[in-house]
């Protein structure tokens, strides 16, 4: 076994290599052990470092026994376990339900590293392992998972992963308050059923042991049964996750209560900085070189978080639920500090790939109201449909920052490649950043997320109206044309959203044929637990207004809508033919269906003239 003493170890033979007969804490992940701050476990074991506790890194354990637990020995006080960067069913499974035959955060690529479910079965693993010892769940999967909710593979609705895993505490959120705080506690000798209090955590409890003040949502057994009951409990869940305005939470689970504090306080600025200055290698473990590395930190090693959280408040995204919707920064200095690390650092080659988060250019809170009330309720959002009057548009800094790391020494070019939110930029009366977005920060391709141009659509979605995409769009390109530079938008679109109807899909394909878009790949809506949209595809309500709303399950009616985002392609013909057909649109079939393919299908239009067919400006890539 390989010592390296600038990673936490990652065995008992590297623990005593070390001196240590005993670890505080072991740290668990879905994961490759990646020493790098993009990785959550690498956050949380150098947080519970700096608090100066000896802790092991248990990556990726083999999940068919509970002896793998036991690799370090017995920890003084327990265990912090996560799922993974990814939900691992997420990691596992295609929308379609089909397994993935690739893990990009395992050695190698290799999947089957990890169980389905992985955050669960962790936790009752190292249960099996040492019954007595406190078990703290957290990271994403958790996270979206603390409510009873609808799970999609399974296609039903499944309690809180508090009762599920047996975990002590669900740690939500980001977690570095919430852990130092409980792993302080737990090392005074307070027992974890004690521990009650901290804000950014879930537990059980019997219903004498309910908080004095809270908001109930309806149980498990209610929303299991009742969809308006479910979209309901939606609704208070999202309106109590911001730590201003948030209150407790309460939902009955099988037999006992789930209890969720109002969230953890994000990170103040400087919190962030020294959070972005522990000892990060930023390399995966050197124990997985002979296997191939690991693919993940391909797109990061060279990348900056700069930012957390996001206002944008997108229905089918779980940063609300997880990050939460307050924008936090870290420091000019802090980001300008890292970068010049990173340019110091073995293998760079001049390039910083990105330099962003949620969404790269959020700075500072939506509105001054945030801070004093916290985030509106019921849905109300900061940029849709319509930008609020007191949002804050300021790039002044984020562009002071872009160049200052433009001139770090050995920096050739500084990308921006996360979320750009294209209808906040365009707000912005100053066009310094947007000027200096096209000539510096652009390699070849921005990727931005229109994600629809139907209107229903894009309501439901949380999105602006495609006008404000056109415009971004419009002013864009003029730029890059004065910028002399052949620099092209990459669209991020998305089928079957609940709320898109194959009308809409039609009204989808004709806006993409008209403006020379043709997306090489394309995302179906992936119903994940915890947002928004999720809950309208199961209840088929708007947890908002409780109206209906149309949500296409059907394989044949998702690869319907799915074709027409690709109309161009020859396989697709008789799928958008067919989707034309059943809108009344065959006024679109010679536009839209390949002569060839026209031909083939041997129907009466197939000999009509059919336009030529505009270049194609604009490529899509793979969806993140």
């Amino acid at each position: 076994m390989y010592m390296y003493t600038e990673f936490l170890p990652i065995s008992r033979q590297d623990m005593e290599s070390r001196g240590w007969d005993q670890v505080d804490y072991v740290l668990v992940t879905g994961d490759a052990y990646v020493d790098h701050p993009s990785f959550g476990a690498a956050i949380i074991s150098r947080v519970l470092e700096a608090e100066g506790f000896r802790v092991g890194v248990l990556s990726q354990p083999d999940f068919t026994t509970c002896e793998s637990f036991k690799e370090f020995g017995r920890p003084r006080y327990g265990f912090f376990i996560g799922g993974g960067n990814v939900d691992s069913m997420v990691a596992h499974y295609s929308v379609a339900k089909v397994r993935r035959a690739e893990d990009e955060y395992t050695p190698g690529g290799k999947a089957g590293r990890r169980p389905d479910r992985s955050a669960t079965v962790y936790s009752q693993l190292a249960k099996q392992a040492y019954p007595d010892l406190p078990v703290i769940l957290g990271g994403l999967e958790a996270s979206l998972r603390r409510f009873a909710h609808y799970d999609y593979w399974m296609d039903e609705v499944l309690p809180s992963i508090a009762e599920t895993s047996g975990a002590d505490l669900i740690s939500f959120g980001m977690g570095e308050h919430q852990t130092r705080t409980i792993a302080r506690r737990l090392a005074n000798g307070e027992p974890v059923e004690s521990i009650r209090d901290v804000a950014g955590t879930c537990y059980m409890t019997d219903f004498a042991g309910l908080p004095e003040k809270y908001v109930e949502c309806a149980g498990f057994n209610k929303v299991k049964a009742d969809k308006v009951a479910y979209a309901r409990a939606c609704r208070i869940q999202m309106d109590n996750q911001d730590p201003v305005s948030g209150q407790i939470v309460v939902q009955k689970q099988s037999q006992k209560y789930l209890v969720q504090n109002i969230p953890s306080k994000p990170l103040t600025r400087r919190e962030l900085d020294e959070v972005a200055a522990l000892p990060f290698t930023r390399r995966y473990h050197p124990s997985y070189d002979a296997l191939g590395g690991v693919p993940a930190i391909e797109e990061v090693e060279f990348s900056i978080i700069h930012n957390r959280g996001c206002y944008g408040g997108c229905n089918f995204c779980a940063i609300t639920l997880h990050q939460g919707r307050r924008v936090t920064s870290r420091s000019a200095d802090s980001v300008v500090a890292e970068g010049e690390r990173i340019a110091q650092s073995p293998g760079f080659k001049g390039y910083i790939h990105d330099v962003g988060g949620p969404t790269a250019n959020f700075r500072l809170p939506s509105c001054a109201k945030q801070m004093r009330e916290g985030m509106c309720q019921g849905g109300k959002k900061c940029l849709a449909p319509s930008p609020c009057p007191h949002l804050i548009v300021d790039h002044s800094e984020y562009l002071g920052i872009l160049r200052r790391l433009r001139a770090i020494p050995g920096v050739k070019k500084v990308f921006i490649r996360s979320g750009i939110r294209y209808d906040y930029l365009i707000r912005d009366k100053d066009e310094s950043f947007f000027k200096e977005l096209v000539q510096h920060h652009i390699s070849g391709q921005l990727k931005v997320a229109p994600e629809h141009c139907a209107p229903a659509t894009l309501a439901y979605m949380g999105k602006p109206p495609i006008e404000t995409y056109n415009k971004f769009s419009k002013r864009f390109y003029e730029l890059t044309k004065q910028a002399g530079k052949q620099q092209y938008l990459v669209p991020y679109l998305m089928s079957s959203h609940p709320g898109s109807t194959l009308k809409d899909a039609v009204i989808l394909a004709e806006y993409l044929y008209r403006n020379h878009i043709r997306p090489e790949q394309v995302q179906d809506f992936y119903p994940t637990p915890g947002t928004v949209s999720t809950c309208m595809f199961y209840t088929g309500l708007d947890p908002y207004t409780l109206k209906p709303v149309f949500v296409e399950k059907t394989p044949e009616g998702k690869a319907l809508q799915r074709a027409l985002l690709q109309y161009y392609e020859p396989r697709n013909a008789a799928r958008v033919v067919k989707a034309l057909k059943l809108t009344h649109r065959e006024d679109l079939i010679p536009l839209l269906v390949p002569a060839s393919a026209r031909r083939k299908e041997s129907k009466p239009w197939q000999n009509e003239k059919r336009p030529a067919a505009p270049a194609a400006k604009r490529r899509s890539s793979k969806r993140r």
